[in-house]
């Protein structure tokens, strides 16, 4: 097959994948809100399907631009959305929490939908992004955003569970309170321990590129401000005891930041990372 028969492929892949995320999506939304058990599970087998077609799709986009597919705003974005999903089907399986498909699987489909919003053109590589530390930083990126993704799904499945008048559906599905309160808590240090490598990674490669390990270019600044956050988080918690309803915002505000430091920098506040 030809570089641009690959490319085709991966066109086709990744709307099937995106298809299927929102399927997925609206039988999670059944199974939670009709609490319809047959429909969880078949929105997870969706789910997995879409994520085995969303990989074929990163795989073809790979071998047809001839790179790793992690340099510009589609490919991150499709990438963002797929570690989280890769997070969520951990999670899954280990914690046997299907319910929480029904947050974070939205979550997947609004990020693969703006990366569908994107150029796909496959453009030369820049010289700053000719290096081997970009599959690295951007991995850690990919892994960090996805396990926050996952704790934001989780925060919110904590904050409607404490609303939720208790039946047999919720003691089945979700687990209680103290648990969710720990998974949370779990996913952001996974979470936390990446970015950390996300920042020391992007600071090593930036000095090879450009001569200084710190420039305060705004999604600099951003992922700074993020880590702070989630610092904060694991601090109060660990130093202060705060759990409960006030981690659960604190990760659901740190997502936010996430979210806003990959599209909103990349999108109203322009820098030297406007490229991904």
């Amino acid at each position: 097959m030809t570089a641009e028969m690959f490319l085709q492929t991966e066109n086709i892949l990744f709307t099937a994948a995106v298809a299927g995320y929102l399927a997925a999506t609206a039988l999670y939304f059944v199974f939670f809100a009709v609490k319809k058990e047959g429909a969880g599970q078949w929105a997870g087998r969706v789910f997995a399907a879409a994520f085995a077609l969303h990989t074929l799709a990163m795989t073809a986009r790979g071998i047809g631009a001839g790179r790793l597919p992690l340099t510009n705003q589609y490919e991150f974005a499709t990438s963002f959305a797929w570690g989280i999903s890769l997070c969520y089907l951990v999670f899954m399986i280990k914690y046997k929490f299907r319910a929480l498909g029904a947050f974070v699987s939205p979550v997947i489909f609004l990020i693969i939908g703006y990366a569908a919003m994107q150029s796909r053109e496959v453009r030369e590589l820049m010289p700053a992004l000719r290096s081997n530390w970009l599959a690295i930083h951007v991995s850690t990126a990919i892994i960090s955003y996805g396990a926050f993704g996952v704790a934001f799904g989780v925060s919110m499945v904590y904050l409607f569970r404490g609303r939720m008048k208790e039946d047999a559906f919720h003691q089945k599905e979700m687990p209680d309170l103290e648990r969710l309160d720990l998974i949370s808590y779990r996913t952001v240090s996974l979470g936390f321990l990446f970015l950390t490598l996300v920042i020391i990674t992007g600071a090593i490669w930036a000095e090879r590129a450009w001569g200084r390990y710190w420039s305060w270019d705004p999604k600099e600044t951003w992922s700074l401000i993020t880590w702070i956050i989630y610092a904060l988080y694991l601090h109060v918690r660990l130093s202060r005891g705060w759990n409960g309803k006030k981690a659960a915002w604190f990760a659901v505000i740190g997502f936010i930041c996430v979210v806003f430091t990959y599209i909103g920098v990349n999108t109203w506040i322009p820098g030297i990372h406007s490229y991904a």
